[in-house]
């Protein structure tokens, strides 16, 4: 229970804090109840966030054991996820929508295949990779005080202390004199917990500094091999209910905490249980014997697995395939828009081949 707890602390740390961008910050500290290192106004900005986010894109399965429902159409859309809002201008969404049709249909025949696709998701993949290491640049400036191309433990800890409200120069002095730092219950333990993320990220020979590849690590597990494995052991330890390091069908289903209030509350936890049930013994429970190990899990999460790719596109295309030819036609692609970006076509049924 303790590791799903953690979970759920830094999952509500990673929603609501952001670093301070400029480093010079002249704030007033006054007295708080937790300690008298809080500042007035913590930073309430999202961007440049130091925590590492629960929200993976291009990542099956969330930091925190859920499962991606927004998968599809990251792996489809790619960076112009933006572009399909519920709120924007259905007929906009349709061109833009046979627009990217007609990138994934390489051989032009008016049909996207199983390989095609697996190409586009693969590109689309690599645009969130690359997304994030842009990211990641912005952030470790912003943690790098002293832009030596290096970030100490003590210096992310002060980032992340300013980031929650307390006094930047007070808890750096008291970093820097191996004087206690009075902090409340819940942040110890987010702090704990990052700290062993933070040695998991320093590669061989461990120095206990982090550069700027091993800082993408500690935040976007998915951009290494040995992160990307601590991951899926945090993910199994905080749904491993009898400790054999493997996952059963019951354990993986097994509902989060908390208590069904009412009937919509309950058709939540029913859809819960059938969504997980189905992705477990169909897709990740690879050689179907009814357990999950960390290798298959690991695979299962893996990005970059051009496998994992192959098997993703046929499971999209047979989503759509309403004339079971194994290939996506562009009419099959706006009538099931709704799936692959999250926005419905009121008008799917008009003249395509107009749209050519």
């Amino acid at each position: 229970m303790f590791n799903r707890r953690r979970s759920q602390l830094i999952r509500l740390c990673a929603s609501t804090l952001a670093v301070f961008v400029m480093l010079a910050l002249n704030v007033q500290a006054r007295p708080a109840n937790m300690s008298a290192l809080k500042d007035k106004h913590p930073s309430s900005k999202e961007d440049n966030e130091i925590l590492p986010p629960d929200h993976l894109n291009g990542v099956k399965m969330e930091m925190d054991g859920h499962l991606n429902k927004d998968f599809h159409q990251e792996v489809f859309l790619g960076k112009e996820m933006e572009e399909f809002e519920e709120d924007s201008e259905p007929r906009r969404n349709r061109k833009k929508l046979v627009e990217i049709f007609t990138k994934v249909d390489i051989n032009k025949d008016r049909s996207v295949s199983a390989k095609e696709m697996q190409r586009w998701i693969m590109e689309k993949t690599e645009e969130h990779f690359q997304e994030a290491v842009r990211e990641n640049k912005l952030s470790f400036r912003a943690v790098d005080p002293d832009q030596d191309g290096y970030v100490t433990w003590d210096e992310y800890r002060v980032k992340f202390l300013a980031s929650k409200g307390f006094n930047e120069k007070e808890v750096a002095e008291k970093i820097k004199n191996n004087e206690e730092l009075k902090v409340d219950e819940e942040t110890q333990e987010v702090l704990e917990s990052l700290k062993d993320r933070w040695f998991q990220a320093d590669n061989p020979p461990a120095d206990q500094l982090l550069n700027e590849e091993e800082f993408l690590s500690f935040l976007h597990p998915e951009h290494s091999k040995g992160m990307l494995r601590y991951m899926v052991k945090e993910i199994v330890r905080d749904l491993d209910q009898d400790g054999d390091g493997k996952l059963t069908l019951a354990e993986f289903i097994s509902l989060p905490m908390g208590t069904v209030e009412n009937q919509q509350a309950q058709d939540i936890d029913d859809d819960w249980v059938r969504e997980r049930k189905k992705e477990f013994e169909e897709v990740i429970d690879a050689n179907h014997d009814t357990i999950v190990t960390m290798e298959e899990l690991e695979e299962y999460m893996d990005p970059m697995n051009e496998y994992n790719a192959l098997n993703e596109a046929k499971q999209m295309i047979a989503v759509a395939d309403e004339n079971q030819n194994h290939n996506l036609e562009l009419e099959e692609i706006l009538k099931y828009s709704e799936y692959f970006t999250g926005s419905k076509l009121m008008d799917y049924a008009r003249n395509v081949h107009e749209e050519f």
